[in-house]
């Protein structure tokens, strides 16, 4: 049987959230962070080397990275794949697969960065965060936020008049992407008023039955961790 390796706020919530959507069964082994590091415990790289989440175990199968595995389930599910991925051909096939791989390719670098930033001028030594914040300061004013607002204004305009990213149909990019859009929102990088649909999307990928039960298997994800 599948098992998920569920690393404690990380990106692994994606996966717990895609199997309650495919219903399919599974086992998960949660994994709580090292402190005051934050990062994975070292039994956990037994699984993933690098210590990146998400991970899962298939009998001798072992499989790191979001999208690898997101593929990977819906190999093995041919009804959820179905739903979930639309086929070549397809006309949700292109926004599919363009927000798919946006999500990992372009907004978590991103959102990866900022947390790093924020990590330097907050928990560098206290002397040194004053240089830390006059030499990050316009890495984020010229590199950071301009990107991340094109992003937003990007996904606010393809969202308009549509449910879901591919169109009226909930697909596995709506996963993938809804993680970044609760750390963003948790971070405040995103609001009402200069991105409403983006908004009103979060709301509904919050709604989704499966990804409450996600939250309340999980029982510690928290969209402010940092």
């Amino acid at each position: 049987m599948l098992k998920l390796h569920h690393l404690e706020n990380s990106q692994s919530i994606r996966i717990l959230w895609l199997l309650e959507e495919l219903g399919t069964p599974y086992e998960m082994e949660m994994y709580d962070r090292d402190r005051p590091s934050l990062l994975a415990p070292e039994r956990y790289k037994q699984v993933s080397p690098l210590g990146t989440a998400p991970a899962i175990s298939d009998g001798e199968v072992t499989l790191a990275e979001t999208n690898a595995i997101v593929d990977y389930i819906l190999d093995q599910n041919a009804e959820g794949a179905e739903a979930l991925r639309p086929t070549p051909g397809a006309p949700e096939r292109r926004p599919y697969l363009f927000w798919f791989h946006a999500a990992q390719g372009s907004l978590q670098p991103l959102l990866t960065t900022g947390f790093l930033f924020n990590a330097l001028k907050t928990r560098a030594p206290a002397l040194v965060r004053p240089l830390a914040r006059a030499i990050l300061a316009p890495l984020e004013k010229l590199f950071l936020n301009p990107r991340l607002t094109d992003f937003w204004n990007t996904m606010d305009a393809d969202l308009a008049g549509k449910t879901w990213l591919a169109g009226e149909r909930f697909t596995a990019a709506d996963i993938v992407m809804g993680y970044c859009l609760e750390m963003a929102a948790g971070r405040g990088l995103i609001d009402n008023q200069r991105w409403p649909h983006v908004i009103a999307y979060l709301q509904r990928l919050k709604a989704r039955p499966a990804y409450q039960r996600a939250l309340e298997k999980d029982g510690k994800f928290d969209p402010n961790f940092a």
